[in-house]
């Protein structure tokens, strides 16, 4: 199995402002996401999607040294052989289907309460 960093999620009360740092400090440029049902925006590096912005009400961790990255995420190439792992492992996930995407989701928590998934790529948009 290979894994790479696929992108960081991080929760925000201004995804507006957020962009617009992202894109004057690092030069990422705000690009597609799928029509999740929540707002949000997704910021490209060349053709990759590296962070994700999701609006919620208020920003977690209002204090400066708080965290407020939601997850991190994984990006596989053998998905029945990720999915007999987790079975070998005794480790429960979620499975989701991005929407108008090919990709498929395993979403976990690692044994600190940590939110990660790891995605594969199906050859069927969904």
């Amino acid at each position: 199995m290979t894994y790479r960093l696929d992108h960081v999620n991080i929760r925000t009360a201004d995804p507006e402002r957020l962009v617009e740092w992202y894109g004057r400090v690092l030069g990422l440029e705000s690009g597609w996401r799928p029509p999740f049902d929540f707002p949000g925006a997704w910021l490209y590096a060349g053709e990759h999607p590296v962070i994700h912005l999701v609006g919620v009400a208020v920003t977690p961790g209002a204090a400066a040294d708080a965290v407020r990255i939601e997850h991190f995420a994984l990006s596989g190439d053998d998905l029945e052989g990720f999915r007999a792992r987790l079975a070998a492992a005794g480790v429960e996930s979620r499975e989701r289907p991005v929407p108008g995407t090919d990709i498929l989701q395993f979403n976990l928590r690692d044994p600190d309460g940590n939110h990660l998934h790891i995605d594969f790529r199906t050859g069927e948009t969904g």
